[in-house]
């Protein structure tokens, strides 16, 4: 499935403009973490860490 995402973005040089993000997150009920995964902007990547 990442390969087809990945060949859906690269549409004249667009994919390398894009950034996956996977985060852990605590859950507040089980304490147990899972993850989250986000496709962002490049320039957008870093304030996403932040927030």
């Amino acid at each position: 499935m990442a390969k087809k995402v990945v060949a859906t973005l690269r549409k004249e040089g667009a994919g390398k403009e894009w950034t996956r993000i996977i985060k852990a997150v605590k859950s507040p009920k089980t304490g147990a973490y899972t993850f989250k995964e986000e496709m962002l902007p490049a320039e957008l990547a870093k304030d996403a860490f932040k927030a």
